[in-house]
């Protein structure tokens, strides 16, 4: 199965624009970091303690203006901080609206993180603006806020990140009102279908970019020539862009200060890929389903600095892989869906910086894995469609450091557990698809207890083998689709042993 940087396989859920995506449809925070980390701290339970923290007198006052909001109609007395934490508590417990806004106008704020805020529209703008030069960051993905809500940023001359991700309503006249906006450093427009090569040009003008977010905007090819004079660019993603073609490789060939370069489900070949040989500072470079070939690897030796390579679903073949050895800074290696063999694994072998690694090719074998046993520092193993079988987990007791491991070809048997039992670092493990386990499986892993998630769905395991995941305190995901396991068993479990499960199949 060949796989596209938008689009994957697996059994498992994956969420594109890494969980970004929700209950709003177009843009969610839910479960995000940032999301939590802007609000003020909660009222939260020590799990190990079984109590709940007692809040300070900030806190109490804060939750008090909340339930109260409608009293207010004016913060801007108050001090910045104080307001800014009242903000953030409103947008976290989505009790604020277009009237309670009105209240913080002139307040100084410097942050508004109001992605995918409900109801967000041009109409609130203005107290938006009224922050000017105190605003420094603002989120208005997921908006219905138009091209003329943004003419209220104007004054905001000190803003330095601005986020408008699957934002419908901003074309290229709303890109026009930015340009003044020369201190931005973080720029996001991130699946916007209104955005064109000519709206691009404004972007000249904000010389202090650091990092810019095109993701996902089909109208772009042709506008990265605008971007040859932002030497201080460091970030540019502009993945999953089938417009981007080799001749909008060019204009980037100068932007030396680049550290990471994503270009992944484009149309660049090994033609474009030879206007980065003078991008030395490259640490990341995602080439996800290109139509390169190994010929292409030549150009990233000099590339000393690499870090992170992804090269899933390229036309890369074991010849190529030879220009990989002189990378010795390489933690990061995605060949999955590539033609790589056991063979060229072999080049590989040297890299002993690497951490992660992503073979997931029905081609690769226990010969493949037995050139591997030198990567001792490996922490992160994508074996997911690879042939592995009970003797080829014999060389997985030379990584003792791994964190994740996915072995899913259908090779193994509980026999082949056994040398999976003693890697007590792990806390992933996918072992899904391999119809042979049974609840063996469940008792030799049992020791395993740092594991957070757990897969073995599509195997032999029964309700009887649950017993054996009670010493899995930390587990907060378990997977037995296709088992002989049900819902209500796997939820007892949960009320009796497992208090952090939260997620588990079948549900």
């Amino acid at each position: 199965m060949m796989g596209g940087a938008c689009s994957r396989k697996r059994d498992q859920q994956v969420n594109e624009d890494s969980g970004n995506r929700g209950i709003y449809g177009r843009y969610c925070k839910s479960g995000s970091s940032k999301w939590l980390g802007n609000s003020i701290s909660r009222l939260a339970v020590d799990n190990k303690q079984g109590k709940t923290k007692c809040p300070s007198l900030m806190e109490l006052c804060i939750y008090k203006i909340r339930e109260d909001i409608d009293k207010y109609s004016s913060f801007s007395m108050l001090p910045r901080d104080i307001s800014q934490q009242i903000f953030n508590e409103l947008v976290y417990s989505q009790c604020l609206t277009e009237v309670s806004l009105g209240a913080f106008r002139d307040c100084a704020l410097q942050d508004l993180d109001l992605g995918e805020y409900p109801g967000l529209e041009d109409s609130w703008m203005d107290v938006i603006s009224s922050q000017e030069l105190s605003l420094l960051s603002v989120d208005l993905s997921g908006s219905d806020v138009t091209d003329s809500g943004l003419i209220h940023l104007k004054n905001c001359t000190n803003l330095q990140a601005m986020n408008f991700n699957y934002s419908d309503q901003i074309s290229d006249h709303g890109l026009e009102h930015i340009s003044g906006l020369s201190n931005l450093a973080t720029l996001s427009f991130r699946r916007n279908n209104q955005i064109t090569a000519q709206g691009l040009s404004v972007l000249s003008g904000l010389v202090n970019l650091l990092k810019l977010d095109l993701e996902r905007c089909p109208g772009i090819h042709g506008g990265l020539v605008h971007l040859k004079g932002l030497t201080k660019l460091e970030s540019l993603n502009i993945k999953c862009c089938n417009c981007i073609t080799d001749a909008d490789m060019k204009p980037l060939s100068g932007l030396t200060n680049l550290k990471e370069l994503q270009i992944s489900s484009s149309k660049v070949s090994d033609y474009g890929v030879t206007f980065l040989k003078g991008l030395h500072k490259l640490s990341l470079l995602n080439m996800e389903g290109c139509p390169i070939t190994a010929a292409c690897l030549d150009c990233l030796a000099g590339l000393t600095n690499l870090e992170t390579l992804n090269l899933d679903s390229c036309r890369i073949d074991d010849e190529g892989l030879v220009n990989l050895t002189g990378l010795t800074s390489l933690v990061s290696i995605n060949l999955s869906f590539t033609v790589v063999t056991d063979s060229g694994l072999k080049k590989l072998a040297g890299l002993a910086s690497l951490t992660s690694l992503n073979l997931d090719a029905r081609q690769i074998t226990d010969a493949g894995l037995a050139s591997l046993t030198s990567l001792t520092g490996l922490m992160h193993l994508d074996l997911f469609g690879a042939r592995i079988t009970d003797s080829g987990t014999n060389y997985l007791k030379n990584f003792k450091n791994l964190r994740s491991l996915e072995i899913c070809g259908g090779g193994l048997t509980d026999a082949g557990v056994k040398n999976i039992k003693d890697l007590s670092s792990l806390t992933v493990l996918n072992l899904s698809q391999n119809n042979n386990l049974t609840d063996k499986t469940l008792e030799l892993i049992s020791g395993l207890t740092q594991l957070v998630s757990l897969n073995v769905s599509n195997s032999r395991i029964t309700t009887a083998g649950l017993q054996h995941l009670r010493s899995l305190k930390n587990l907060k995901s378990l997977n037995l689709d296709s088992c002989k396991v049900t819902a209500y068993d796997i939820e007892k479990l949960q009320s009796t042993d497992l208090p952090n499960l939260v997620s588990f199949r079948p549900e």
